[in-house]
């Protein structure tokens, strides 16, 4: 097939290296998987797909079934969810885990450039910060690759981000792919893979890359994917994976159309209840009071995101607002503890959550009461998302978060 860094955007070399041929957006392929993964959500009714399949796990050793939406488990009805996953992994021999959210723990331990990744999640696109071809599935269609090792997929056409600059002080990932919703909409982007490229890129963190990745599935796309170069290696060395990195970057060629990004003139940005692309510069909605103020999430729920947070709660001794944190790891959790970082939020009265989805989905601590507000660093706010439709979701940065808990309502964080 010749080097897959001479041709093409990053999906398409990627999907071309599995499919064992040069594809082009557009095709329609089966290929193997590298990763099948669901969570305590979908994994019951993947199970079920499994087993009406009847042909048992083909490649056990590639697929996980993660514990993250509800644990521990706050009603009897998901416990005996997760005693059916625990039972059938089991009995197939596939990893279970239940130290933190599916999507931080496949950039920790298991995503790598060039993997095709399937996981009964939407935002499975997360791992695509690795140079990762990552994309959410129905539980049918991730059942059929536990069972067969592959999948079926239409080679995405893509839209092309072109980086220059570097974001400004207490900016984030977080507020350039708010920016981008709110651009493109909720549906700009339906089945295509958002690449970034140019030489901005290199100022884009590991961190800030994977919430952008993350987020990618809120206009739409089928992925997100950034180049697997020097920052990408580094990150990988530091999770002790140094093997599993190999540079992946794009033919900028391939990329006949892009929108170019100045990072340093993006501003922190809020997005409105009930759509993610509700998209406000937050300079022009400040003083929208706030009740709750939730850090945490796979989306923005690494050490970078709470260190980031705290350097500005230091700015105060007391919030304003109910302060829930909730680290997207066991380990994010252990080095939160033992840089007493935790301390920061701790002594402001912060609620510390087990690392997991908590309160985002709607299903488990932190649920809204009747009109309050919670200002998050999640990645939706549909109505109803953090289970009471008679509350009101906003999204921001970490940063933007930090300042609102200080003051009580919607705060620029540069004025802090």
């Amino acid at each position: 097939m010749g080097s897959s860094k001479k041709m093409g955007t990053l999906a398409e070399k990627i999907i071309s290296r599995k499919a064992k041929k040069i594809v082009q957006a557009g095709e329609i392929v089966i290929v193997p998987v590298d990763w099948a993964f669901c969570q305590d959500g979908t994994g019951p009714l993947t199970i079920d797909g499994i087993l009406e399949i009847g042909r048992g796990v083909t490649k056990p050793e590639n697929c996980i079934f993660f514990i993250d939406h509800a644990v521990p488990p706050p009603r009897k009805e998901l416990a005996n969810a997760h005693k059916k996953i625990r039972d059938f992994a089991e009995k197939f021999s596939i990893k279970v885990f239940m130290q933190g959210v599916c999507h931080q723990l496949m950039i920790e331990k298991f995503s790598s450039p060039y993997d095709i990744i399937v996981g009964a999640d939407s935002h499975t696109p997360t791992s695509g910060a690795l140079g990762a071809f990552a994309s959410g599935f129905g539980s049918t269609d991730v059942a059929s690759a536990f069972v067969t090792g592959s999948i079926w997929l239409k080679v995405p056409e893509v839209i092309a981000f072109k980086l220059k600059g570097k974001l400004n002080a207490r900016v984030s990932g977080k507020d350039l792919i708010l920016k981008i919703i709110g651009d493109i909409g909720s549906d700009g982007a339906i089945y295509k893979s958002l690449e970034f490229f140019g030489e901005g890129v290199k100022n884009v963190s590991m961190d800030e890359r994977f919430t952008i990745s993350n987020m990618s599935i809120e206009a739409g796309a089928k992925t997100g994917i950034f180049p697997a170069d020097e920052i990408t290696e580094k990150y990988l060395k530091e999770m002790g994976r140094e093997n599993d990195f190999e540079e992946l970057l794009p033919d900028e060629s391939a990329y006949k159309n892009f929108t170019g990004i100045d990072l340093s003139e993006i501003k922190p940005q809020v997005a409105f209840p009930h759509e993610v692309s509700n998209v406000y510069e937050v300079e022009k909605i400040e003083k929208t009071p706030i009740d709750v103020v939730f850090i945490g999430t796979c989306t923005n729920g690494r050490f970078s995101d709470f260190l980031k947070a705290g350097e500005i709660l230091k700015k105060s001794e007391r919030i304003k607002t109910r302060l829930i944190i909730g680290p997207a790891s066991k380990d994010i959790l252990h080095k939160l503890i033992s840089t007493k970082l935790i301390d920061v939020f701790l002594r402001r009265g912060a609620i510390l959550i087990p690392p997991g989805c908590g309160p985002c989905c709607g299903v488990h601590e932190g649920i809204l009461a009747d009109g309050e507000r919670c200002l998050s660093t999640a990645n939706r706010n549909f109505k109803g998302r953090m289970g009471n439709p008679e509350s009101f979701v906003y999204l921001a940065s970490p940063e933007t978060c930090a300042a609102t808990a200080i003051t009580g309502f919607i705060t620029d964080p540069r004025k802090i």
